[in-house]
């Protein structure tokens, strides 16, 4: 397994701190990590456990550079067990260590963005970047962490405000999407990459304007695409009625997990709340290119993402130990009644 050039990131690195996140001195910089537990190295293959431990390992040398570069702070490095999926809680130790913190960036497999201990450090002023399926590429030169950051916000903020005003959505696609919901009495948030005040939060890279769907409104299909989801090499069907996934077609081996993580013939509320329609992002950073990490890849310019699970944090009211997204390439935007995005083109501006 190679692992991350620590010289080639370094400036990548340098510059997500002071541009994303704002850093000042003496501020307490926390960066955390989940590690494979044993159950981990049962289940995967050694190839999805080297992407793991190479994650892993550049959350080290990211905080090896922030101790390096900005001596006037208090670094610290938090390795934590991995947990079941992305949305679920990683422990009240992490949770403490959080909010204690005034920068957490946190390069993790499994998301910590749809957490109560995520939503915890906000509330006591951590400002955070949530970096989940983050990979070393991104810091390069004119990757997406690269990108114009101010450009994004200015395209991103306005994008966000249309979702807000607007009382109903339909997205479809070349693929097959045809999905309708409404976004009635919902405010739209920007993730603008620009943490600089206390308690903001968002992804890294970033660069989406999103919005929670109304419970129990959506109706129709989703395509997800083969390349568009990790491991997905057939076309992936889900079906929504009234709000909630009601059946998955194809997907292969995605499909089948994702069926099984929903309990389609369950009615527990733990899986129902799995099943919900939970948010609908479009993508504004134009460097973003990669479909590898689903990170990267709901940031494309241009491209829709629909999410199933908890929305809880982001203005629904559903709770869920699951937060899924499904980027939808060549899409096409309506709000109420007119055309935003034709084809994976925004038409807005």
């Amino acid at each position: 397994m190679e692992w991350v050039d620590k010289d080639r990131i370094r400036q990548g690195v340098i510059n997500m701190f002071r541009v994303n996140m704002g850093v000042q001195e003496g501020e307490r910089l926390l960066m955390v990590t989940d590690l494979p537990q044993r159950e981990e190295w049962q289940r995967r293959d050694s190839s999805q456990l080297s992407g793991i431990l190479k994650r892993s390992m550049l959350a080290k040398m990211v905080s090896e550079i922030a101790l390096e570069s900005f001596p006037q702070c208090t670094v610290e490095f938090f390795p934590y067990p991995m947990v079941a999926r992305s949305g679920a809680e990683p422990g009240e130790e992490v949770a403490r260590r959080m909010r204690e913190a005034d920068v957490v960036i946190a390069i993790t497999t499994h998301s910590l963005s749809h957490t109560d201990a995520r939503v915890e450090a906000c509330r006591a002023g951590a400002r955070i970047a949530s970096m989940p399926g983050f990979l070393a590429e991104m810091f390069y030169p004119g990757g997406p962490m690269a990108a114009d950051y101010e450009r994004i916000a200015q395209e991103t903020e306005p994008l966000a405000e249309m979702l807000s005003r607007a009382e109903q959505a339909i997205v479809r696609s070349r693929g097959g999407t045809d999905i309708s919901f409404s976004l009635a009495g919902r405010q739209g948030g920007a993730d603008t990459g620009l943490f600089h005040e206390k308690g903001s939060f968002g992804n890294l890279p970033a660069g989406e304007a999103y919005i929670a769907p109304c419970e129990g409104t959506g109706n129709g299909q989703v395509v997800v695409e083969k390349g568009w989801f990790r491991g997905l090499k057939e076309d992936m069907v889900l079906h929504f009625q009234d709000g909630l996934v009601s059946s998955v077609e194809g997907g292969g081996e995605v499909g089948e997990m994702l069926k099984e993580l929903l309990g389609l013939e369950k009615e527990g509320e733990e899986y129902r709340a799995r099943r919900n329609l939970a948010e609908l992002g479009v993508g504004t950073n134009p460097n973003a290119r990669s479909t590898e990490s689903v990170l990267e890849a709901e940031k494309i310019r241009g491209t829709v993402h629909i999410a199933i699970g908890d929305n809880a944090h982001i203005g629904g009211v559903v709770s869920a130990d699951l937060h899924w997204d499904f980027v939808i390439p060549h899409a096409d935007l309506i709000l109420d009644g007119k055309p935003i995005m034709r084809d994976g083109r925004l038409t807005y501006t």
